[in-house]
């Protein structure tokens, strides 16, 4: 209900208000600034300050603007006598007990205080300091935050910052008078506390009681300049300035380009990318597909910290990630210049395979001796003469083999334009639709689930409408760990009594914040969801005029579902039947519910119809075109919505128009000038195998890193080794680069302009900060020039030629072809976040795409592998908090890589026990397929049977191990799920 209006006037200005805003929220919405040091618009108002005091009429006090609500004909002063004295006395009190100047961690301008304390022209010798305690040492514990408690004046905003906004419940209070003290965790050090590094408390305090530690030198002649080849930013002969083979000059480049920072929105227009001042670039963190607003903050052109955007939809936060895994961008380790792998480099081997243990190998990440090693086998070579070579040799094997034998791995790190530009140039170019990448080892069980069901796979409903819900129901989703933003919306939400369950056979740490936590058997979802099913129909919540009106097919799951009682699925399951009829109670009561999951969903031989089962949980209920209700598979990468969407899959043209269908193939034909291949496809790991078997003998690979994202690492080395050739576009020379005959130096998300698709359908733009290293290029460019190289070989100089003039005329040409992006305008960005389809936040409102709902009765199945005798657990994997995807980036970021340095193995103390090995010992962990060595870690996370580890790590890669059997419907491996043996391993200490 909309609040009742009041007028009331402010510094004789007469203003209508909300009867429930205070002063402070009035005056600020008419442009009046009303001082705060405790409160922000983000935290609840606690009025412990009272800088804000104003002078009302009548009132017999001065009242703190920030608690005090506005009323009918009030008539408030802001800036009286009474007023600034207050406040100048106030200020004081506070810097009598601040550090000297000298000794502070925040200039002026970014000390509230000391802002506040110059503007009200204080003078604070007036005042001894408060409590005349000696100086507390600072607090350095922490990689990424120091804290110096000295510069503290208990506002509390860090406490709440982290109790409300974030729900981490990290940070309070203790001590008694001069001895009160913030403190961690009741009195831990920072770094040694369950802090988890989101710097939501750094963004919020007024002082510098708390600040960001610095993570790039941004100096002229920083100890973190140059990169990996003479085509270095600072010296190199080959530099994109004066390169005789730079973009710039290129022979072959296209007019992608993007335009430098200073000249593009959302940069500050007085400064220069090369300029020695500081700006501010707003753009879109690089990591998952929350798609959290960032501003990039830049000196000497190079990144000097990040913070959260106020102004987007996830209100300033962010996670450990991305505030401080950016300085990968200025890492020595960068390409910068084309590599041609040497002749006498062949037959090809990893380059990593030799290091004697993680150790070095941890240490080579950081260390120019990676850089010797590249040296051995790759040599330094001009952008012509690389393209050219690319070029010719992918053609002869089209030519020889057909194109049938080429393909594509393309990137979700990339903006749209590029991954469009990617899959236009696998189809036009190398005539085939072998191309895809890494949604396929995420979400494409849920997406073909998904548009079986209701015609569409995108989500329904934004993560933020959790605030709007009754019940969220979580399966299969480690939130906190792969989606931290997105989960302290739901944190909040149970705060303010929504009520959370979450199912997971590994208990996630959102679990702690749940109103109800299931642990049930590894592999067995679909037996578990069958047994809500059935009791939701015995109780009658169905909803009957929903599954009327909207649905087909439900006369075949009714009957089906009747023998998987709470009896029955317990026994699947090892979920107590009691605890199964209460969380089917508690989800079907619901007038309001939203189902999240993730890839413990979705990575399994049977993980279409795990996804089936949650749709049709959802259809039975009614619980979808509501806000607050929905179905929403979270994303996983920055760019994984958006990069499927324009096309990057092998079954779909973008917009998921189907390459099967001889209608929508001739649509393309005649937008793209030339013949399509009329059939679909080989996916990721087909395609692995069609490189093992040599029906695919040539790939280009943009930013994917297969290597060690694939399933059987071991087979996959074998297949990269048969490629007759592999071109390899990235910003490292990753695992699967060591194996490549030519390498081109590629851009990070930082160093181009381009738009992004989130995990709620946000179409967002990314703007260019820093400029690419040495002779480094933006992908689109890359693409393009490769392109028109091709186009000129097969088909002469009266072929026709790729032009684009920048990344905005990439997208009307994709805005054109795709329907769901209609109204979409680079103009329309620039002015705020929008969402496909344009001004439908909530999708399914009426019918579904396809008409109506289909229910699918799906029967429980188990894993492709087994347990037994000779190997004995179950393996789980996923990521940490710290890391993402391969590692390619985080890893080579400081603080990420100081937080989390190593591989380990989750196991309970029980099995630890019965191995006779205690926590930190090294293990030896083998499948069927291979076998690593790492440390143990004791966890309550896991079951007993079970093991959990992380996939990040070269040195102990999960995927050696992992099952490559495949989902018949989406074509996923079977990450989540094979049997392992576990043995203690000998020290290499």
């Amino acid at each position: 209900m909309n609040s009742r209006t009041v007028t009331l006037t402010i510094d004789g200005r007469s203003l209508a208000a909300p009867e429930s805003a205070t002063i402070w929220e009035a005056a600020r919405t008419a442009g009046i600034d009303i001082p705060t040091l405790c409160h922000d618009p983000k935290l609840e108002p606690v009025a412990v300050c009272r800088v804000c005091v104003v002078d009302v009429e009548n009132a017999r006090t001065l009242p703190a603007a920030c608690i005090r609500q506005v009323e009918e004909g009030m008539n408030v002063r802001t800036d009286t006598d009474r007023v600034r004295r207050a406040r100048r006395t106030l200020v004081e009190l506070l810097e009598a007990g601040q550090p000297p100047v000298d000794d502070r961690r925040k200039s002026v301008e970014q000390d509230e205080l000391a802002h506040l304390g110059a503007q009200l022209q204080s003078d604070p010798s007036r005042y001894a300091a408060t409590c005349a305690n000696p100086p507390l040492e600072p607090d350095l514990s922490s990689p990424v935050i120091a804290v110096d408690l000295n510069a503290c004046i208990l506002c509390d905003r860090c406490i709440r910052a982290c109790d409300d906004v974030q729900v981490n419940d990290v940070i309070g209070r203790s001590g008694k008078g001069c001895e009160t003290r913030i403190a961690f965790d009741n009195g831990l050090p920072l770094g040694g506390s369950s802090c988890v590094s989101c710097g939501e408390c750094v963004a919020t305090c007024p002082t510098g009681a708390l600040t960001d530690k610095r993570l790039v030198d941004t100096g002229v002649n920083g100890s973190d300049a140059g990169a990996y080849g003479s085509g270095s930013t600072a010296n190199g002969s080959g530099s994109a300035a004066n390169g005789s083979g730079s973009a710039a000059n290129s022979s072959g480049s296209g007019a992608y380009e993007s335009d430098a920072a200073a000249n593009v929105p959302g940069a500050d227009p007085d400064a220069t990318l090369g300029g020695s001042g500081t700006r501010q670039v707003d753009s879109i963190c690089p990591y998952c597909g929350v798609g959290c607003g960032i501003s990039y903050h830049v000196r000497n052109g190079r990144i000097e910290s990040v913070t959260g955007r106020d102004d987007t939809h996830t209100e300033g936060r962010l996670c450990v990630k991305g505030r401080y895994g950016y300085d990968y961008a200025h890492h020595p380790q960068r390409l910068t210049k084309p590599l041609v792998r040497r002749e006498d480099a062949y037959p090809k081997q990893p380059l990593s395979a030799d290091f004697e243990d993680y150790r070095d190998f941890r240490r080579s990440l950081r260390s120019t001796e990676w850089n010797d090693r590249i040296r051995e086998v790759f040599r330094e070579a001009e952008w012509d003469e690389a393209l050219d070579l690319a070029a010719r040799r992918l053609l002869e094997i089209k030519k020889t083999l057909g194109p049938g034998a080429l393909a594509g791995f393309g990137s979700a790190k990339v903006t749209n334009e590029e991954a469009y530009l990617f899959q236009k140039l696998i189809r036009v170019v190398f005539g085939t639709n072998n191309v895809d990448h890494c949604t396929r080892l995420c979400h494409a069980s849920s997406v073909a689930a998904l548009t079986e069901a209701i015609g569409s796979g995108a989500v329904s409903n934004a993560f933020q409408e959790v605030l709007e819900t009754d019940v969220i129901f979580v399966i299969g989703s480690n939130t906190e760990d792969n989606h931290p933003v997105a989960a302290s919306y739901m944190k909040q939400a149970v705060a303010r009594g929504v009520r959370m369950i979450v199912l997971d056979p590994r208990r996630p740490t959102i679990a702690d914040h749940a109103t109800r936590y299931v642990r049930f058997k590894p592999g067995t979802d679909i037996a578990l969801l069958n047994g809500l099913m059935h009791v939701i129909l015995r109780e009658g919540l169905q909803d009957r005029d929903f599954i009327a009106r909207r649905t087909e097919r439900f006369d075949t799951l009714e009957p089906f579902l009747a023998r998987y009682t709470p009896e029955m699925a317990s026994r699947i399951t090892g979920v107590p039947p009691s605890v199964i009829e209460e969380v089917a109670l508690e989800y079907g009561r619901a007038e309001r519910a939203m189902i999240f999951w993730g890839m413990g969903i979705s990575q399994h031989v049977n993980g279409t119809d795990n996804a089936r089962a949650l749709i049709s949980l959802c259809l039975m209920t009614g619980n979808i075109g509501r806000r607050g209700t929905g179905l929403h598979p979270l994303r996983g990468q920055n760019n994984v919505q958006g990069a499927s969407d324009v096309g990057l899959i092998p079954r779909f043209y973008p917009g998921y128009q189907s390459a099967d269908d001889p209608e929508v193939q001739k649509r393309f034909e005649a937008a793209w000038d030339t013949a399509l291949d009329p059939d679909s496809g080989l996916t990721v790991v087909e395609i692995m195998h069609g490189a093992l078997d040599g029906s695919i003998a040539g790939m280009l690979m943009m930013g994917e890193n297969p290597f060690l994202s694939d399933p059987n690492m071991n087979k996959v080395r074998k297949a990269l080794q048969r490629l007759s050739f592999l071109v390899v576009q990235d910003v490292f020379l990753t695992e699967t680069a060591e194996f490549a005959d030519v390498i081109l130096p590629a851009s990070t998300a930082a160093e181009k302009r381009g738009t992004y698709v989130n995990t709620n359908r946000m179409v967002q733009i990314g703007r260019q900060a820093i400029e690419p290293p040495g002779e480094a290029r933006l992908d689109g460019d890359i693409l393009i020039d490769l392109a028109n190289r091709m186009i000129r070989m097969e088909q002469g100089e009266s072929g026709p030629r790729w032009a684009y003039d920048g990344p905005e005329s990439v997208w009307e040409e994709i805005v054109a072809l795709t329907p769901i992006f209609q109204g979409i305008t680079y103009e329309a960005m620039e002015q705020d976040t929008v969402v496909w389809p344009l001004e439908e936040p909530v999708l399914f409102t009426g019918d579904f795409p396809q008409g109506r709902g289909r229910f699918t009765p799906v029967s429980f199945a188990p894993p492709d592998e087994l347990p037994d005798d000779e190997y004995p657990f179950v393996l789980n994997t996923g990521p940490v908090l710290e890391h993402w995807h391969t590692g390619t980036m985080t890893r080579r970021a400081r603080a990420l890589d100081a937080i989390s340095p190593e591989p380990f193995v989750e196991m309970t103390p029980g099995d630890l026990k019965r191995l006779g090995v205690e926590a930190g010992d090294p293990v030896s962990v083998s499948s069927r397929r291979g076998a690593i060595t790492l440390k143990a870690k004791s966890s309550g996370r896991v079951a007993d049977g079970s093991v959990f580890i992380p996939f990040h790590f070269k040195e102990a890669a999960a995927n050696i191990l992992t099952n490559d059997a495949l989902d018949p419907d989406g074509k996923i491996p079977e990450f989540k799920f094979c049997a392992v043996a576990v043995y203690p391993a000998p020290s290499s200490d």
